[in-house]
């Protein structure tokens, strides 16, 4: 059995991150490797191949093809044949070739050779045919190119024998035809160059590009895991513990949060909140003690909670009027004092908004804090880059990892790309999203469903996409809109809420969020609601350029 210690730290976030670090390392070695590999090889190829032709190219200067037949009738006997043959075997050795050889095919079938002149490197192994020799054309690879010569089908033809079995090693042969005054093909002049010396120079590229990949990963994987520890895993365990604390003890820290955690983003931004929310929620506990006024101090602390979990949602439309591409409107209303609802919206970069809808199980103080803590983790994962699917599920560790009271929490993200219109969500256990198509009216997007946030770990969420058309609105919604009930139990329901959609199709965000809402209290008719209501409406105008004409 694994000790605690042991078990946590195999649990921890730190080294689940930079686990998936390392995964992506090694996938992306392997693939520079692979595609690195390829390419040297295609490029050393490419070189062996042409300094194989231009070896012919030369060697066919020193043949004569009007005079082969002489060659031929002297068997190989005259001054003349010596000569050129002298001339070859100089190339052959200072070239770098292992053969260069004059050919014959039998022309009728191609199947055998005729070896008018044949040298062979004084570094190679092997022994050079004679003068008239006749041998089996090797295969009928050979054969076709032979024909393709002869036939003036091809100016050249290349030959490379790396696997199969092969008499001289790995090798590349280039062809070309040897023609006489007439432009007829006399013979075909051949040169072959082993490649052994193109496997070792690729081996040690290959060595060079796995070094500086080891040491690159080396270097990433201690810079990004020192920076994720330090300013995002070491900050949230520490909010998370603290608020998992003070829901089940309700008593302040002696230190407070802001001193141990200097971040100046959302982190310390919660941070802060938290020490506020303790601090004049000990304050209020303290003087309730002392006053007889429970009930109204009760209210006084709920209405502070409330107003700091308001604050920590954006609040203040038109959210973007720099940003032409679109319209958004969000409203929150909490069925108690403070609420596990919430939204959030916010630029991940110029071209991308992040959206996201959550519902936390609970209510109370409790589900107010477990909400902040999600609303910031999630926030930190997409300002990273992420699909919503990785979100989601490194999300969702973060908030597994120390969920001493059990709560979860529903999520709808989407990320909207603002230049096309294509928005990528994944969602966790939330409402069905609404959609207004390309007709005007507003229909229900049954997306797949992966399981609420906090749950268990390591669960995969899926991404899907939706494309937004210039003019089009997207309504997002907790379950305590079609949840709200009248005094004899009917629930508001998906048709009513499409219902008031459909009667204002063309208003923007803000009215038309208030037509639902005008809707819900006309069915409740002043019944007392036990849910949040939440609601986000995002118009696409459509691009920049486009949202300006």
């Amino acid at each position: 059995m694994k000790r605690p210690s042991i078990r946590r730290a195999s649990e921890s976030i730190a080294l689940k991150s930079l686990s998936g670090i390392v995964v992506l390392l090694v996938v992306f070695s392997a693939i520079v490797c692979v595609i690195g590999y390829r390419g040297f090889t295609r490029e050393l190829m490419a070189q062996y191949a042409e300094g194989a032709f231009l070896t012919a190219d030369t060697a066919a200067l020193y043949v004569d093809p009007d005079k082969l037949d002489e060659y031929e009738a002297s068997e190989g006997d005259s001054e003349e044949y010596r000569k050129t043959w002298l001339s070859l075997d100089q190339l052959c050795n200072s070239s770098g070739a292992t053969f260069i050889y004059v050919i014959r095919p039998d022309r009728t079938d191609y199947a055998h050779i005729t070896f008018l002149f044949s040298t062979v490197s004084r570094q190679a192994p092997y022994t050079r045919y004679g003068f008239g020799f006749v041998r089996e054309t090797t295969n009928d690879e050979y054969r076709e190119k032979y024909r393709a010569l002869y036939e003036g089908n091809a100016r050249r033809e290349l030959v490379i024998r790396d696997d199969g079995n092969i008499e001289t090693d790995r090798h590349i042969t280039a062809m070309i035809p040897l023609k006489d005054e007439n432009q007829e093909t006399q013979a075909i002049l051949c040169v072959q160059r082993q490649m052994s010396g193109m496997a070792q120079a690729r081996g040690e590229y290959i060595q060079k590009v796995v070094l500086v990949l080891a040491l690159l990963s080396l270097v990433v994987i201690f810079g990004q895991g020192f920076y994720l520890n330090r300013m995002l895993l070491v900050p949230v365990k520490t909010i998370t513990d603290e608020a998992s604390r003070f829901a089940t003890e309700n008593v302040k820290r002696n230190e407070k949060l802001r001193e141990t955690i200097t971040n100046r983003d959302e982190i310390g931004i919660l941070a802060g909140a938290i020490d506020q929310m303790e601090e004049q929620i000990h304050n209020y506990v303290t003087d309730l003690t002392r006053a007889t006024a429970e009930k109204e101090r009760i209210n006084t602390e709920m209405t502070m909670a409330s107003r700091i979990q308001a604050h920590m949602l954006p609040n203040n439309f038109p959210a973007f009027p720099e940003h032409t591409e679109f319209d958004i409107y969000a409203s929150m209303d909490p069925a108690r004092g403070v609420g596990g609802d919430f939204y959030d919206f916010f630029l991940v970069d110029d071209d991308h908004l992040c959206l996201v809808i959550a519902d936390v199980s609970g209510k109370g103080i409790p589900a107010a804090l477990f909400m902040m803590v999600s609303k910031v983790v999630l926030s930190e994962n997409a300002l990273l880059g992420k699909s919503p699917a990785e979100v989601l599920r490194n999300t969702n560790n973060a908030i597994c990892s120390n969920n001493k009271e059990e709560m979860f929490v529903t999520v709808w993200l989407g990320i909207l790309e603002l230049s096309t219109g294509i928005l990528t969500a994944s969602n966790a256990g939330h409402e069905y999203p609404i959609l207004q198509r390309e007709d005007g009216t507003f229909k229900i997007v049954k997306d797949d469903h992966g399981l609420v946030v906090g749950a268990m770990e390591d669960v995969t969420y899926k991404d899907y996409e939706l494309r937004l058309a210039p003019g089009s609105r997207i309504f997002l919604y907790t379950d305590g809109v079609t949840e709200a009930s009248d005094a004899e139990e009917n629930m508001f329901g998906q048709d009513r809420l499409l219902t008031a959609l459909n009667e204002m199709p063309h208003e923007d965000p803000e009215h038309l969020i208030g037509h639902v809402k005008g809707s819900i209290e006309s069915f409740v008719n002043g019944a007392e609601q036990f849910d949040d209501v939440t609601m986000l409406c995002l118009e696409y105008r459509g691009p920049a350029d486009m949202s300006k004409e």
